[in-house]
């Protein structure tokens, strides 16, 4: 068995991930859904043989793994694609998730990331966050965001990326990439070294902990533009998860400086939609006086009402997006409740 056909293969389907799990046959996900290729299933020994192929082919020692019970990784396979790996172990055995990233950029307009969305990237300074559950499209918008930078704009902007998924070419700006534990040890490191790397516009992968979120708070005071995520549902939760990690005697003043450096959040979702593919939905928060006041005075609760009132600033909640979509006709109302926010106010506007 070759892993070389089962990425081209996956690249023809379209896939988005390739599962080598021992029990199954060669798993891709395509549009959210599971498709088995064959009915040969993999043994132990097939994903030894093909997990070797894959150390080989990107020319990465197996010492992570051997220390570790799993490896991230990444890899490029010229005028083919590029691929994110975890080789993790599971009942005794190896196993495989490998992530198929395509050369070509995406294009927004096709994957139906709106303005509103896009135009975040139009800020100069400050802070703006992308946040959502794992596999809801992160990187994508971000990636579409720098894209929309490096286009329009002068400067340099550095990238910090657990692995590097989206290559981005220098355009009007000098884009430099960084990949945790191949360029720089952790995010923390590079986002230090980026403050005196001259930079416009800083994309750090995640803000994982108190380190790490509190240096983020601080390179977005210096006039930098910082983009980052965060594995959060709403604008209230993003906030609160922010505020969480500081101790109870810093949060008053965390509020304050959030308030003066937060551009936005976008919190998104991918719901299943009446054509069998999957459609992005978004909850939009732009920093206007009016939210600003609500972050410094801990009255987050009335964000979904700004956030609804503000439409004229681009703002829309996650509710809103599901309605709307519902009323386009391009999703069912089973997933609008499903993926809503609140469901029993949700259920009274699809009934009303």
């Amino acid at each position: 068995m070759e892993i070389l056909p089962i990425l081209e293969q996956a690249i023809e389907a379209g896939a988005s991930d390739i599962f080598l799990i021992a029990g199954l046959p060669v798993t891709f996900k395509c549009h959210g859904r599971q498709q088995r290729q064959g009915t040969g299933r993999l043994l132990p020994d097939d994903i030894r043989l093909l997990a070797d192929q894959i150390y080989q082919t990107s020319g990465r020692s197996r010492k992570n793994l051997e220390q570790s019970t799993d490896d991230d990784f990444s890899f490029s396979i010229s005028h083919l694609g590029r691929f994110r790996v975890n080789v993790f172990r599971q009942r005794g055995s190896l196993a495989a998730v490998i992530r198929v990233i395509y050369f070509s950029l995406p294009d927004p307009q096709k994957l139906g990331i709106p303005e509103n969305v896009l135009n975040m990237a139009d800020n100069k300074k400050g802070l703006v966050l992308i946040t959502g559950a794992a596999g809801t499209g992160k990187s994508t918008t971000l990636a579409c965001m720098i894209d929309r930078i490096n286009h329009s704009r002068d400067g340099h902007i550095i990238t910090m990326e657990d692995p590097i998924e989206y290559i981005h070419r220098h355009e009007r700006a000098i884009v430099t990439q960084r990949e945790i534990s191949i360029d720089t040890p952790g995010y923390l490191e590079a986002l230090r070294s980026a403050l005196r790397e001259s930079p416009d516009v800083i994309l750090l992968g995640e803000m994982r902990d108190f380190d790490t979120i509190s240096a983020a708070l601080t390179a977005a005071e210096t006039g930098v533009l910082l983009l980052s995520t965060l594995h959060t549902s709403s604008a209230a939760n993003t906030i609160n998860r922010i505020l969480d990690v500081f101790p109870a005697n810093q949060q008053q003043q965390v509020k304050i400086q959030l308030a003066q450096i937060l551009k936005g959040v976008v919190c998104q979702q991918l719901v299943p939609a009446v054509d069998g593919t999957q459609i992005p939905v978004f909850e939009v928060m732009r920093s206007t006086p009016a939210i600003q006041n609500m972050i410094r005075e801990d009255k987050l609760h009335q964000l979904d009402s700004a956030m609804q009132a503000g439409a004229a600033d681009g703002m829309c909640t996650m509710d809103g997006s599901l309605l709307k979509l519902y009323r386009e006709g391009k999703i069912t109302k089973d997933t609008a409740l499903v993926f809503c926010a609140h469901y029993d106010n949700m259920a009274k506007r699809l009934n009303g």
